[in-house]
């Protein structure tokens, strides 16, 4: 100014000029930190030092590599060559590791620790390079056996349930029913109370030993079904009054046969004769394979089933039979079954036999010597349920004793399944079997979904067999009408069951 007064500057310049005086002192100072000398604290550390993180990263890399190794031999046989190379290069480092531990304790000198320490830096290096390189397809195929395990293991669930769905269907099949247990109860109950208005042992009608007739033998205890198979086959037949049912059941079942058959009479004239085991002398002794196999076990189950290797025995004076199981339908005319050629054998059935499955393989034990000898592990199974049987040919070949023999023979059960009826019949009917046109007998209603319409249209007999019979809540239901539609409704016992028909 004029007045020659000193200069003052105002007080933010002020500010800013100390602020730009700090920020030079701390470069300053920052400049001379970073070009002083390292402090004795962040010095290269000793060799011993150095040497002893060298020994741990070799000891930690040997056990990831053996780990590698251990991994990839539950691998396939690709990861053969990798898990060689993990397992020694593991074995390597590991003696390394050992050698390092040697000279630390030794106190070598650091020139002296220098090529082991280089030789450790490059083996490790190698080692992680390895590892990180086989790290992500062990990832992958880690992945994939976890996910094949994983798939092997709902595989297993699903396999117990099917099992236990199998035997839950089996109990279900082999039970009787509260249903079928209130009619029985029901038919002896009216029985008893009208004792007089039931013959115990009604005249037996001459048409049961004409051998110009049709001869039907069904061997059941269920009452409604042996009722559907004669209502079925008399609808079906051009002349009902030629045909003839010889039904056998057991001796505490036959008076609800009687009351039920004297309340509805059969249909159409057909002929109904019916039996109790017991009426058979030669099935009650004590010498018979079959007595002694099932003693201790539901007698009147396995005798019903085994009747069917008696039949000449117990119809002497017929010449040819159809076998008839209970859980059949009939829907067309069977008698053309009696003009047959068996071409001299003894059983017509149907084989069900198709590739490599139901052949004799699976129902025999073909290590046995016998089995092998007898029998042509190839040979194709037929079926019961529909079987023509020739009684003078079966009594030439003297079948029945040949049962007896097999049976004989599979006392400790060893040559086939001792519950088998059917493998008793394969056996016994060897070599004696007249393949059937399967038309006559379509199978599988109880537990297959998926036969056409148009071949079951076509079948002479449907066969429910399986476990989802027909008179059971769990039947198929595309099939089920097929039966009911049978079901003689006019039965009053059967609303008072509560048979959801």
């Amino acid at each position: 100014m004029a007045g020659g007064r000193a200069f003052r500057p105002s007080a933010p310049r002020r500010a800013a000029f100390a602020a730009l005086l700090t920020l030079l002192l701390l470069a300053a100072l920052s400049f001379l930190l970073s070009s002083a000398p390292a402090s004795s604290a962040r010095s290269s550390p000793p060799p011993s030092a150095r040497l002893a993180a060298v020994r741990r990263h070799a000891a930690d890399h040997a056990a990831v590599l053996a780990a590698y190794a251990a991994h990839a031999r539950k691998l396939k046989e690709a990861s053969a060559a990798q898990s060689l190379s993990f397992s020694s290069l593991s074995s390597d480092l590991s003696a390394l590791s050992a050698r390092l531990a040697s000279h630390l304790s030794a106190s070598l000198p650091e020139d002296a620790l220098r090529p082991l320490e280089k030789e450790a830096r490059e083996r490790i290096k190698f080692a992680r390079a390895l590892a990180a390189d086989a790290k992500e397809g062990f990832d992958t195929q880690s992945k994939i056996q976890k996910l094949s395990d994983t798939v092997f293991a709902v595989g297993e669930q699903l396999a117990r349930a099917r099992r236990g769905g199998r035997m839950s269907s089996r109990i279900a099949a082999g039970s009787t029913p509260k249903s079928l247990h209130c009619l029985a109860m029901r038919l002896l109950e009216a029985r008893l109370a009208n004792p007089s208005a039931f013959a115990d042992e009604p005249e037996p009608s001459p048409e049961f030993d004409d051998p110009a007739l049709y001869h039907y033998a069904v061997f059941s205890d269920n009452v409604l079904a042996v009722s559907v198979v004669v209502a079925s086959a008399a609808r079906a037949a051009a002349d009902p009054s030629r045909h003839v049912f010889h039904v056998v059941t057991a001796p505490m079942y036959l008076p609800a046969f009687r009351v039920w058959f004297s309340r509805r009479p059969p249909p159409l004239g057909v002929h109904v004769q019916l039996l109790a085991y017991s009426d058979f002398p030669f099935l009650n002794t004590t010498n018979s394979p079959v007595i002694r196999q099932i003693e201790g076990g539901n007698r009147d189950v396995a005798l019903l089933d085994y009747l069917r290797f008696y039949l000449p025995d117990m119809f002497p004076a017929l010449r040819r039979v159809v076998l008839l199981e209970d859980d059949v339908v009939v829907q067309k005319d069977l008698a053309a079954l009696w003009q047959v050629d068996l071409d001299g054998k003894v059983n017509g059935a149907v084989e069900m036999c198709f590739g490599g499955f139901r052949r004799y393989r699976k129902y025999l034990n073909f290590t046995q010597p016998i089995v092998r000898d007898r029998f042509n592990p190839g040979a194709c199974a037929w079926a019961y349920g529909l079987n023509v049987f020739d009684l003078e040919a079966w009594r030439r070949d003297g079948c029945t004793e040949l049962f007896h023999q097999y049976m004989e023979m599979n006392e400790d059960g060893e040559l086939w399944d001792p519950t088998s009826v059917l493998t008793a019949g394969l056996m016994s009917f060897y070599g004696n079997t007249k393949p059937l046109d399967k038309s006559w007998h379509v199978m599988g209603l109880g537990y297959n979904p998926s036969i056409s319409p148009e071949v079951i249209r076509s079948a002479a007999v449907i066969h429910f067999n399986g476990n989802m019979k027909p008179w059971l809540d769990v039947a198929l239901n595309q099939y089920k009408a097929l039966w009911t539609k049978h079901v003689d409704t006019e039965m009053e016992f059967l609303t008072l069951c509560n048979f959801g028909l």
